[in-house]
């Protein structure tokens, strides 16, 4: 039985796995910089501030390391207002849904003003009884606050709620906390394939035939 879902955002309703995986090479572009071809691979590890001051050591730059994440927190939120687009399929699932008076929810370990920026440009943001983020609630996914939140705005049993997410440890997460899982697949998520095809309820490779899922997921 299906009777709510809660979605998150980066790398399930939104491609925008891309933004983050070549901010370095966004940033310096808008200044006119080329970056080297690696340079993804060699910020991956780093956090914010550990590849602003590689940024600066390695291509010269004039800025400091508050200048330069100020910098790139403007390229991701004009990613988010202007370009992310929605994962193909999406806007058919939440159609489906609203026909079948399934209502759903939002749970995101990212900002809520550049999510809601992209939902209601790609007119999509009607479709959420409410947005729940992971800084508002005060803990990561690696607990399940957040998704009982959400279970909680929808009036619906964990058991009988059903949360997609393309993160190994988000899915861990919620199906420890006995909601119905659903693994999306996402490029990023790629070294955790096998591991989230096992774990999740139902695995999909993208959103297409809403028909079988709905079955499957009303067994």
């Amino acid at each position: 039985m299906i009777r709510g879902v809660i979605f998150d955002v980066d790398g399930v309703l939104l491609n925008s796995m891309p933004v983050w995986e070549n901010l370095g090479e966004l940033y310096l572009n808008s200044m006119g910089i080329e970056a080297e071809k690696d340079l993804r691979d060699t910020l991956f590890a780093m956090s914010l501030e550990e590849g602003a001051d590689y940024l600066i050591a390695h291509y010269r730059l004039d800025k400091t390391p508050e200048e330069i994440i100020r910098g790139m927190n403007r390229e991701v939120q004009d990613f988010y207002e202007e370009r992310v687009p929605l994962k193909e399929g999406v806007r058919q699932y939440l159609q489906e849904f609203r026909e079948r008076k399934i209502p759903m929810a939002i749970a995101t370990s990212g900002d809520r003003k550049n999510a809601e920026a992209a939902l209601k440009r790609l007119k999509v943001f009607s479709y959420f009884q409410g947005i729940f983020t992971c800084s508002e609630i005060g803990s990561s996914k690696s607990q399940p606050d957040i998704y009982y939140a959400a279970a909680l705005q929808l009036d619906t049993e964990p058991s009988e709620t059903w949360v997609f997410e393309d993160a190994l440890h988000a899915l861990q997460t919620a199906k420890r906390a006995g909601f119905k899982t659903v693994g999306v697949y996402d490029k990023a998520s790629d070294r955790d394939l096998a591991h989230i095809w096992n774990t999740a309820d139902i695995y999909l490779p993208e959103f297409e035939e809403f028909n079988i899922f709905w079955k499957r997921a009303s067994e």
